[in-house]
């Protein structure tokens, strides 16, 4: 097995450009980090730099280690942060993973509810969209959108290490300017849309976004963008600005039908499952148990 710490400061040396650059960052001094690259090399046996005038070149060989090892390094450096959160705060911690619109509607309540029982409790939120990150530690509940077929595949999407609970079904609503031609109607069909201006609000291509995409193919046509976001709050003020339209789920537009008009889809109808995974532990957590119970009974009201 590779010495970690050597592989770090392979890591440092290729982003920072040399030698002592990285040492500078890692507090080391130039002469420990070429030590410990000569000792990487020896052990791999791979050249790992080449001389280019008075500085060094990382080989492909070095890259593609490093590309190797980037997964590894990441999990470790995780390890740490939560060894010193333990250290510093021995207090029981739950991690949740979710997208932003469950974040503002549902876990004020379930965070309240987990504190009312577990006041000693730290709970820790990362968002899993659009970019699929992962917070401090592994979440104990992930919160992730689906497509909803009918009848639900038996091969739905399951995390390893995790049981999957459907918790609801969110329908899609058009969001458009102040003053539109088509906001005397209740329901549209997707298809009217075709010729509009459309704001994304899922640039980098979350389950949300592909939902949206596979509808609109569904009814022949490919959206045109004139504003790409990544963010559904900025995209609502770009409609209110009157600049395009924009598609959201129901638990995106808590308040926004006070300001916007706010009209049904059909043609298809866009819906999505909502599903929440809860990692599997040896024991159950009361905490955990608490979180999802509640986090069950507000997705149950809409």
């Amino acid at each position: 097995m590779q010495n970690p710490h050597r592989l770090q400061m392979l890591e440092a040396v290729i982003a920072s450009g040399s030698v002592q650059a990285a040492a500078r960052n890692l507090n080391y001094s130039p002469a420990t980090v070429s030590q410990h690259l000569k000792q990487l090399a020896r052990e791999t046996g791979l050249e790992l730099f080449t001389r280019e005038g008075r500085g060094i070149v990382p080989t492909e060989a070095a890259r593609e280690l490093v590309a190797h090892a980037s997964g590894a390094l990441t999990e470790l450096r995780r390890l740490d942060r939560t060894i010193a959160d333990l250290r510093e705060s021995p207090a029981e911690h739950l991690a949740v993973a979710c997208f932003s619109s469950a974040a503002q509607v549902w876990l004020p309540g379930v965070i309240e509810a987990v504190r009312t029982h577990h006041p000693q409790v730290t709970v820790e939120v990362s968002l899993n969209e659009p970019y699929g990150g992962h917070g401090r530690r592994h979440a104990d509940l992930d919160i992730r959108n689906e497509p909803l077929d009918d009848p639900p595949e038996p091969d739905a999407p399951r995390l390893e290490g995790y049981e999957r609970h459907p918790l609801a079904v969110d329908a899609f609503f058009v969001v458009l300017p102040p003053g539109h031609r088509l906001a005397d109607r209740d329901v549209i069909p997707l298809q009217e849309l075709q010729d509009e201006p459309w704001i994304d609000h899922d640039i980098y291509d979350s389950p949300t976004g592909r939902i949206i995409s596979t509808a609109c193919r569904a009814a022949g046509f490919a959206p045109g963008y004139v504003a790409r976001l990544d963010d559904h709050h900025a995209a609502l003020a770009l409609v209110e600005a009157g600049i395009g339209l924009t598609v959201l789920p129901r638990l995106a537009l808590t308040g926004v039908e006070e300001r916007l008009p706010v009209r049904g889809l059909t043609a298809p109808e866009v819906r999505r499952r909502i599903v929440v995974h809860v990692r599997r532990a040896p024991q159950p957590r009361p905490v955990v148990q608490r979180a999802l119970q509640t986090l069950m009974q507000l997705s149950a009201r809409g």
